[in-house]
């Protein structure tokens, strides 16, 4: 095993392999620490999967809705043993993949615990210096010119509610199900609480959503969260918003929650208890107090190059705070890659990313809310268009939701586009790269969309927003 690298990356997930695919192509010699398995969270505990189940549960509810588009199914049942199979094999099927570009990237994989032992930032001859504790206990010493934070985050729990990875648990917890349960109550309303309500309810499963802000997915487009709160009801989930759990009661086969919502006492009896309240940076035992490096509220203090206060490490992804989504993990560790060696990238505008809950239906936004462009002293104006006038919609048989635009009444450049209905997180790009190309709300309406196609929608809301809408 090589001992000195031109580059370390602290972290094998989504970011972390990534930012060693660019490096390598850039020429450097690269080593990736991994305690687990490559591809992180988002492959093994996340995106992935989840989104693999959620295929699953979507299926399964359009497999009962058959007779609306003229074909007859009887005895339509679940196996979630094979449910869970089929998550299992694409999991697998992707990790080959990323084993595999490690190897044709001659990147080093070192399978164990890395954490920093020294850096020497003060000399001519930077370096950073990490143990790795490998499974078999042994100790490896390493060196490398540069380094890269990427060790990703995890479930943050709550006080009161702890759980035993039985009858009260986590998404990680709940990725490994063997059986349904007949019931459970998730406490928080934000996307990943909103995605596994989606699935569960789908399921068949009795769903109650408790959050503590006014609205589920607070930070979204108020339109939208009121939107999916009218949908979700619809499909059966129970929501409780202005709430929070008082108290918690474990007896057999139950559990008994009491929760406060808008100053009422409810009790809730349920199987199983999902805690879904957000992920916190793995940050500890990885040796930053062996460095400078700050940390500001849990996370790691870097620039807009992703350099820490020691110029030579770098951070990326959920260790950094801001938005904790895998591509944009991905594209922070190539920008971290191509400073290092002095290809002055252009630093990212957040504003343009898209964001996506992967739902049933499905949510996406680009850019700013309506509320975020009036607090920004934008004067605004905006367009909605339904999906129920989309003939792609009907079609498909999915009309619910819409899309909206915001739009600068200055410049009539595009400020964001929020939506909810059928297949928009894949939508969703042509509007993030309107948005990247600064593109006007003539722009939109008048880029020719197929007919008929879900992407008509985009035209259309864009003329909607100057009140010359043609199929409404």
């Amino acid at each position: 095993m090589e001992k000195n690298y031109d580059l370390i990356i602290l972290g094998g997930g989504t970011g972390g392999y990534v930012s060693a695919i660019r490096a390598s192509q850039l020429g450097l010699k690269v080593a990736v620490i991994e305690r687990e398995r490559l591809g992180g969270t988002c492959l093994h505990r996340g995106c992935i999967p989840s989104k693999a189940l959620l295929r699953s549960a979507e299926v399964y509810s359009q497999a009962k809705n058959m007779e609306t588009f003229g074909v007859s199914v009887s005895d339509i049942k679940i196996d979630f043993l094979k449910v869970q199979e089929r998550k299992q094999m694409i999991v697998d099927q992707l990790y080959q993949g990323v084993q595999y570009l490690m190897n044709k990237g001659q990147i080093a994989v070192i399978e164990g615990t890395g954490k920093i032992v020294s850096s020497n930032k003060d000399t001519a001859d930077k370096k950073v210096f990490l143990n790795v504790q490998q499974k078999n206990g042994e100790i490896v010493e390493l060196s490398s010119t540069n380094l890269i934070i990427a060790t990703g985050s995890s479930p943050k729990g709550l006080p009161g509610l702890v759980t035993d990875e039985q009858s009260i648990i986590n998404s990680d917890h709940a990725l490994q199900l063997e059986t349904l349960p007949s019931s459970i109550v998730i406490v928080g309303g934000g996307v990943i609480g909103m995605e596994w309500a989606s699935m569960l309810a789908d399921f068949g499963v009795q769903v109650s959503v408790v959050e503590t802000m006014n609205r589920i997915l607070p930070l979204e487009d108020h339109e939208i969260s009121k939107e999916v709160q009218r949908l979700f009801k619809k499909k059966g989930v129970k929501i409780f918003t202005n709430a929070k759990v008082q108290d918690v009661q474990k007896a057999d086969n139950e559990v008994n929650l009491t929760i406060e919502a808008n100053g009422k006492q409810k009790s809730l009896i349920t199987e199983k208890v999902l805690l879904s309240v957000g992920r916190q940076a793995n940050i500890e035992n990885i040796g930053l107090e062996n460095t400078s490096i700050e940390i500001q509220n849990g996370v790691i203090d870097t620039n807009n190059f992703y350099q820490t206060s020691e110029p030579h490490i770098y951070a990326i992804g959920d260790v950094i705070g801001g938005l904790q989504l895998a591509h944009v993990a991905s594209h922070e560790g190539i920008l971290a890659v191509e400073h290092l060696v002095d290809h002055d990238p252009e630093p990212i505008d957040y504003n343009c990313i898209p964001k996506c809950i992967y739902s049933h239906p499905q949510i996406a936004s680009v850019g700013l809310t309506e509320e975020e462009a009036i607090e920004k002293g934008y004067s605004i104006k905006k367009g909605k268009f339904p999906f129920k006038a989309i003939g792609k919609a009907l079609v498909y048989g999915e009309t619910d939701g819409f899309a909206k635009v915001v739009i600068d009444e200055e410049t009539n450049t595009l400020l964001g586009v929020h939506m909810v209905g059928p297949n928009v997180t894949d939508l969703i790009s042509e509007a993030g790269l309107a948005k990247f190309l600064k593109a006007t709300s003539m722009d939109l309406a008048h880029t020719i969309h197929p007919h008929p196609s879900l992407s008509e929608i985009f035209g259309e809301v864009a003329l909607q927003s100057d009140n010359i809408p043609i199929h409404i």
